[in-house]
């Protein structure tokens, strides 16, 4: 077996918010407790936090040739927190002997629990992960989670060993809705495929019906399989009971008829295990719900992951064959990533927020294309339709997954953006009927999908893409120079009604509008240039004038501020940049920046600088600006501080850097909503900007107070939450990774460049969407280990040099 790599340990208090997700992009989860525990279930379509089929575990029997047995739950020890109910303990499977000790060791996508007891003869090591390879999305993207239970004797004399999982048939169920009924479970597989065990399914369930699907439970490789396909219908607690006789007394499992309308499947695989030997029992869970909902709507859009399979078991089937290539792939991008000389929690704020691309965030409808909501609430996605100001922070699919990031930019200028430039900033579905339905613009959302278009050409070389989106990314442009817009009078100052990811509408110039504006003028300046688009003009002098603009009438001395400026009438707005979040009155704007210190202000500028588009403006204006934001919004705990949103930072002994301050004062009556939250997707753009403008201790002092705090007795270390779980703007971390190596790749030309940003790095890890690999800077060896790059040229610090390929 592969040898997995670890980047983190957690043991004791810190195991109680662990929860890592395990399924691939756009198919749901189901999520590695600390303590071994399976539990939110979110693979029927929906969030669903707390959520878990009244049974799902998996436990362990050993007998040793004097018949002595022992058997366990694979689980480490219950929290304190755990106790108390209102009939005892609520937890998932309370009842179950368990091992004593538990550390939970991991470094994304892969999660190692090791289990101890002193009274059991075996240690344990569950082992689980799902597939992911950066560049290659159908490798990331199976329905599928492997746990693997590596049991060692750790004694002198020969065990026979058993490992057991079972799981109830929760058809019907998906942790809102409870539809099920006339469930029932098959036996599979044998003959030509290596896994034996049971597939779940349902007559009673609407064939319709979201809560719709299947499931399947097998072993992979068994040698001494058994298996059921329900247990025992007795009462008082007596269905379990007979399954933990059957299985404790001989380490297998005899079949049970049921008239259940939820029946639980269980597998189990017994061996022999040598003294100091280490046997390892694979097991495989699958699944597949075809009918997701058109976000908040009844109408069915589907899933592409079960156009690619009939059930759950023809899944499991065809990844089978393939899980150890897979896991092979996997494990050498993560050793590369962790190989790469960047600081410990630089790796652990990129590598774990990736586990956000495989929760329900996420989903692809068959026809291939990618959607996010914003996050997850409890129960359902929040904030639909891959909204573009905060889907704008992220990072990672860009430089990991270029097949996404070229999938949103279409639908955001092929499908969101309408005749007249207006890119709905939600976009509808089905988007062949409802791509633009809201019809709302945000200033800063679609001004960062035209860096973004620029970003994502200049990394893929994709001329195609380019000229094909390029007529409705002009008019996304223009869009800003409309009667009662952003930029009316067209001098590249954003006066305008400004709807943004605060939530409401800024009236008048401010930096965090403005600065995108600098960017997309330099983007567009760039592709209309390559395209021979007199546009290219217009854009250099408007760049050239609201650059000087900002610096001269916004920047105050320390930071830029927001200068309001109401219309004269509601009237004067053009249609559709309000939203109704915002003011009612626009001539009396209440929610408004103002003379604020805004965590953000300078966004644009720092996406500028990885996407290659240069300095917006005054260097050393912008480094006193964030020197400026540290100050007056950094913060070392927060018991005395007053919050009237929402708490992401607690207590005496956590650090963040706030929204906005008002170290001047005059602080609007009702500034705009989310000024004293903190929300690490902001923090973390904030660390990108530091380090590109050389501040890099400090930018990274930023991350290391965000991954303080999700140490998982707090919070779960892959699940940094804003509006929802699982929150998309996170993903900015992967920003910091670009950031410290210096990286750029211009397919255009196949200019391959580094320019670390600390000193002694050797090892750099390197990603361009569609290839990734390492490259050492001082013997010049560049390896490409997945996907295909046009390399032509390769700088170092600014010099060309001469690469070894390996």
């Amino acid at each position: 077996m592969t040898t997995w790599p670890t980047l983190r340990t957690y043991t004791g208090r810190h195991l109680r918010r662990i929860a890592l997700p395990l399924g691939g992009i756009g198919t749901g989860t189901v999520s590695l407790g600390g303590r071994g525990n399976l539990r939110d279930w979110e693979i029927v379509n929906r969030p669903a936090k707390g959520f878990r089929p009244g049974t799902a575990f998996f436990a362990v029997r050993t007998v040793s040739p004097s018949g002595a047995v022992t058997a366990r739950a694979v689980e480490g020890p219950l929290d304190l927190s755990e106790y108390e109910g209102a009939h005892g303990s609520g937890a998932q499977n309370h009842g179950l002997p368990r091992f004593r000790d538990a550390t939970f060791a991991t470094a994304y996508p892969f999660g190692r629990l090791e289990l101890r007891d002193a009274d059991v003869p075996v240690s344990v090591d569950l082992e689980a992960f799902n597939p992911f390879v950066p560049t290659d999305v159908a490798a990331s993207s199976w329905p599928v989670a492997v746990l693997r239970f590596a049991v060692t004797n750790r004694g002198s004399e020969e065990l026979t060993v058993s490992v057991a999982g079972a799981l109830q048939n929760f058809i019907g169920r998906d942790g809102t809705t409870d539809v099920a009924a006339g469930n029932y479970n098959t036996l599979s597989g044998g003959d030509q495929t290596a896994a034996l065990g049971v597939l779940l399914r349902s007559r009673g369930v609407d064939p319709t019906a979201e809560q719709f699907g299947s499931v399947a439970l097998a072993v992979l490789d068994g040698q001494d399989v058994s298996r059921r396909t329900g247990w025992a219908d007795r009462t008082w607690g007596d269905s379990l009971l007979d399954f933990w006789d059957d299985f404790t007394a001989d380490g297998r499992l005899d079949e049970r008829t049921s008239d259940s309308p939820t029946p639980v499947a269980s597998v189990a695989d017994r061996r022999t295990v040598a003294p100091g030997a280490t046997e390892h029992f694979t097991f495989l869970l699958s699944w597949h719900f075809p009918n997701r909902r058109a976000w908040e709507k009844p109408e069915t859009v589907g899933n592409h992951y079960t156009t690619l399979f009939a059930d759950a078991w023809d899944a499991l089937s065809g990844f089978a064959p393939q899980l150890a290539d897979l896991e092979r792939r996997t494990v050498a991008f993560v050793n590369d990533f962790l190989a790469g000389d960047l600081p410990e929690q630089v790796k652990e704020a990129a590598l774990f927020n990736l586990s956000t691309l495989r929760t329900q965030t996420v989903f692809r409808t068959p026809d291939g294309r990618f959607f996010g909501w914003e996050g997850c609430s409890d129960h359902e996605g929040s904030c639909f339709g891959n909204c573009t100001h905060v889907w704008n922070y992220e990072q990672a699919t860009p430089f990991l997954f270029g097949e996404i990031a070229r999938s949103l930019r279409e639908i955001e200028f092929g499908h969101a953006t309408d005749e007249n430039g207006l890119m709905s900033f939600r976009v509808g579905l089905p988007l062949e009927t409802n791509a633009s339905d809201w019809k709302v613009a945000a200033a800063d959302g679609q001004l960062g999908c035209l860096v973004k278009l620029y970003r994502d050409w200049r990394l893929s070389g994709d001329d195609g893409l380019l000229r094909a989106l390029w007529p409705a990314a002009r008019r996304a442009l223009e869009f800003c120079w409309i009667p009662g817009g952003w930029d009316a009078d067209r001098d590249g100052v954003m006066e305008g009604c400004q709807h943004n990811t605060m939530d409401v509408e800024y009236y008048g110039p401010n930096p965090q509008m403005q600065s995108w504006y600098l960017a997309a003028l330099r983007a567009c300046e760039e592709m209309a240039t390559y395209l021979g688009d007199d546009l290219a003009a217009e854009c250099r002098k408007l760049f050239e004038h609201g650059s000087a603009w900002m610096d001269e009438q916004l920047f105050n001395g320390e930071y830029y501020r927001h200068e309001i400026r109401p219309p004269a009438a509601a009237d004067d707005v053009a249609a559709g940049l309000r939203e109704t979040m915002g003011a009612a009155d626009p001539t009396h704007p209440v929610l408004q920046l103002g003379d604020g210190c805004l965590v953000d202000q300078l966004v644009g500028q720092h996406l500028a600088r990885l996407t290659q588009l240069g300095t917006l403006l005054d260097e050393d204006r912008v480094r006193t600006t964030l020197r400026s934001i540290l100050k007056h919004n950094g913060l070392a705990g927060f018991t005395g501080h007053f919050n009237h949103m929402r708490s992401y930072v607690l207590g005496d002994d956590e650090s963040a850097v706030l929204m906005c301050s008002y170290p001047r004062g005059n602080r609007p009556e009702r500034p705009f909503p989310y000024f004293t939250e903190v929300m690490t997707g902001f923090e973390h753009i904030l660390a990108v900007g530091l380090i590109t403008e050389g501040l890099v201790d400090e930018g990274l002092e930023v991350i290391t107070n965000i991954r303080n705090r999700y140490d998982g007795e707090r919070r779960n270390p892959y699940d940094e939450a804003e509006c929802g779980h699982h929150y998309a703007r996170a993903m900015a971390s992967w920003g910091a990774v670009i950031a410290l190596t210096g990286f750029d790749y211009d397919a255009r030309t196949g200019t391959l460049r580094f320019a670390p940003r600390q000193a002694g790095a050797q090892n750099l890890f390197w990603s361009t969407g569609d290839a990734f690999g390492t490259f050492n800077t001082t013997t010049h060896e560049l390896a490409i280990r997945e996907g295909r790059a046009r390399i032509h040229a390769v700088e170092l610090n600014g010099q060309l040099i001469s690469p070894h390929f390996t």
